[in-house]
């Protein structure tokens, strides 16, 4: 018995044309307005993202220190993200309570804590050190 394919990309519903960089550039933008709309989560991110970067650029961080930080951020933006998208994604799937699109949100929300957790100890470690060093000076 042969086995089931999966479908060409042609024979998707929701297969769209191909686009240039510049089309890929603005669907990802808008990506990224969409995540953010309406995520509460964003409203914590955001400014304390702010903040870390002021302290850094008030306190001369080197530009090692500053690529950690801002991996660290970056990190902690594209789970908050790809948690959004699943969000959407399980809204679109099931308009009812299903017990594993509720375990892939919380673990999607586990993974967005354990990025910001870690990158908040990263940016502590990272922005007292220098405090400390400015303050021996």
């Amino acid at each position: 018995m042969k086995s089931p394919q999966s479908p060409s990309p042609s024979q998707h519903s929701w297969n769209r044309p191909r686009r240039g960089w510049i089309g890929k550039f603005t669907a990802a933008g808008r990506g990224i307005v969409d995540g953010v709309r309406g995520q509460s989560s964003f409203f914590v991110h955001v400014p304390v993202a702010v903040a870390v970067v002021l302290a850094a650029a008030l306190l001369g961080l080197s530009p090692e220190r500053w690529c950690l930080l801002l991996i660290c951020i970056g990190v902690v933006i594209s789970a908050e993200l790809f948690n959004s998208a699943l969000e959407w994604m399980s809204r679109a799937i099931a308009d009812q309570h299903d017990a594993n699109i509720e375990r892939a949100l919380n673990i999607a929300s586990g993974a967005v804590l354990v990025a910001a957790v870690t990158a908040a100890a990263v940016g502590a470690i990272l922005i007292l050190d220098q405090f400390i060093v400015l303050l021996a000076d």
